[in-house]
């Protein structure tokens, strides 16, 4: 075998122009189909491993029953019987709220580490003689370990604790780069609220008028603990907001709370309370059974666990779309590994003549050709694995150089698992291979005495 080799080395050499573009069309096309392989897998990795680490898995997200789902409950369910004293139906009963009481009974379930309102706040924020509007979030102590990621300082420790964390991207958009220098200073955050209060007068007149709304600001000054970073598919809730504050400092405050802006448009037959509670479980096996109790008792759920087989089918897709685009460069690549092995055959005819005349068998000239085809491809697939890394690490210093000027942190966008390495090289030898079967069955085919005859 190491005679091939030597010798596929040798013919190939012979016509150096030839084989380096043939070698380079492989060149590029496994380049191609690893940069896109590479950034299919990186985003898979980011998103996979940041829900890992986070445990955003182990959350189960609970939301109230509207009236409707109630009523639908009642009509599925069998009507009860005509009471004796007032000969009519039992009415429906009101659905269950999320409120103290029930965070206080799901902890006692079997699996749960702790439960905890999603309380949102419009506010603005002063720091460092600059403004900014942003809703804050209050979650609780022992989850801000686990459920945020600093990148500077360290988390409040305690409920009552008078201090905060605020992301990087807000602390961006107020042009201060550097986090550690927030560090233990102080911030004020202006509460909106309803002042229906006679010393209010003028703003109740003017919103009687049409032209405004009772609103008053509560100022509130907190220390910065840490400063996290914005992640838009992060923390236990739906979104994490740019401030975040202990609930027993929330509860101390005057303040307009939402969650969201259907808020506004609760129905007043539906129950008071909480619109979302997020409950920590301690490994994501007990997201279902949790589920299970919740919805006997008529409450939706939602758990990020669920959307893991619906996100690894998207990733399959993508992965099949940027196969399909790198295929391109790999056929055509092939097709001039094709022509280079054609051509070579028609400028060795004689050549292969006398092979033949000596003594060499139609096995031995297609193990010549055939070797000739692999020595493109793993050369191909080399280069091709180095090149498609070196354009990976260029793109993404620049995309992460333009996301940096926008408070977005660094991220390896391209991911090389060393399957995908070794698969790059393998897959340039096969197609190479596949790619010289026409060429080496034609030499095989050649007559000696018509190629010693040929000038």
């Amino acid at each position: 075998m190491s005679d091939y080799i030597e010798q596929s080395f040798s013919n190939l050499a012979k016509k150096k122009l030839r084989t380096f573009l043939t070698t380079f069309g492989v060149v590029i096309g496994i380049g191609a189909l690893v940069s896109m392989f590479a950034f299919g897998q990186g985003v898979q990795s980011n998103i996979t491993d940041r829900f890992k680490e986070l445990e955003l898995f182990n959350y189960v997200n609970v939301f109230p029953p509207s009236t409707e789902d109630r009523a639908q409950q009642s009509v599925q369910q069998p009507k009860p019987a005509l009471s004796a004293v007032e000969g009519t139906e039992e009415k429906l009963q009101p659905p269950p709220a999320l409120d103290e009481d029930f965070i206080q009974q799901i902890t006692k379930i079997e699996g749960v580490e702790s439960a905890f309102p999603e309380i949102r706040f419009p506010a603005h924020i002063r720091f460092r003689q600059k403004e900014e509007f942003s809703l804050v979030q209050v979650l609780p102590a022992n989850i801000c370990g686990s459920a945020l990621k600093l990148r500077a300082g360290k988390p409040y420790t305690s409920d009552e604790e008078n201090s905060l964390i605020i992301s990087d991207s807000l602390l961006h958009r107020m042009n201060i780069k550097d986090a550690e220098t927030v560090i233990g200073q102080e911030i004020e955050i202006s509460t909106l609220v309803f002042e229906l209060s006679l010393s209010n007068l003028a703003k109740i007149i003017s919103f009687l008028r049409g032209k405004g709304l009772p609103l008053s600001e509560k100022n509130y000054i907190f220390t910065i603990s840490g400063v996290t970073e914005k992640m838009g598919f992060g923390g236990p809730g739906p979104w994490l907001s740019d401030v975040i504050i202990p609930p027993g400092t929330s509860k101390r405050m005057k303040k307009l709370s939402l969650t969201s802006i259907w808020d506004f448009f609760q129905s007043p037959r539906q129950a008071k309370g909480y619109s979302l509670v997020s409950i920590k479980l301690f490994s994501p096996k007990y997201v279902e059974p949790v589920r299970a109790q919740l919805e006997q008792r008529g409450f939706k759920t939602f758990a990020l666990i669920d959307e893991l087989q619906e996100i690894k089918t998207a990733f399959i897709f993508m992965d099949m779309f940027l196969f399909a685009v790198a295929m391109i460069a790999i056929t055509v690549a092939s097709l001039g590994i094709v022509n280079t092995m054609v051509m070579s055959i028609l400028e060795r005819y004689k050549e292969i003549g006398i092979m033949k005349a000596v003594g060499a068998s139609d096995r031995d000239v297609k193990k010549i050709f055939f070797f000739e085809s692999g020595v493109i491809g793993f050369l191909g697939g080399i280069f091709g694995l180095a090149l498609g890394w070196a354009v990976s690490r260029l793109i993404n210093q620049v995309v992460n150089y333009f996301l940096a000027r926008q408070g977005v942190p660094h991220m390896d966008y391209f991911s090389f698992p060393w399957w995908l390495c070794l698969g790059a090289v393998a897959f340039s030898i096969v197609v190479s291979l596949t790619a010289g079967i026409y060429p080496t069955l034609r030499a095989a085919r050649v007559d000696p005495v018509v190629a010693l005859r040929h000038d």
